[in-house]
């Protein structure tokens, strides 16, 4: 897939995880975002579900402290979701320091395929 080919070739990260980043990224919008809204990235990008299926399974403090952090008020949801980012990626042996260069390529490869109204969709998600 070419997503996948972008991140290994720019980040040295293996296919494993080059999906398995990117499902966390998809899975978090697939969970923030309306049925009507995810429906039109997944439509724009086929393997949506394939990558979600390769996130790693929630859990452990990453998911808990991302669950604090968007239970509180104001822009606390953002960090509630880098948190939750951050763990997956621990589970998947990558930085989380990562996520900062992961989501440039992921933005810029959904822009290809789907243009500006779905790109703007996810950065509902992620910024």
């Amino acid at each position: 897939m070419e997503l996948i080919q972008m991140l290994t070739s720019q980040l040295g990260i293996s296919d494993e995880q080059a999906s398995g980043g990117a499902g966390l990224i998809f899975k978090m919008a697939k969970e923030k975002l309306g049925t009507d809204d995810f429906n039109q990235i997944s439509d724009a990008i086929p393997e949506t579900e394939n990558l979600i299926s390769s996130a790693p399974k929630a859990g452990g403090f990453g998911s808990a402290l991302g669950g604090l952090a968007s239970s509180l008020s104001g822009g606390a949801g953002q960090l509630g979701n880098l948190a939750a980012l951050a763990g997956g990626f621990k589970k998947l042996n990558l930085d989380p320091g990562l996520i900062s260069k992961f989501i440039p390529i992921v933005m810029s490869f959904v822009q290809s395929k789907g243009g500006d109204s779905i790109k703007g969709i996810l950065e509902k998600v992620i910024k």
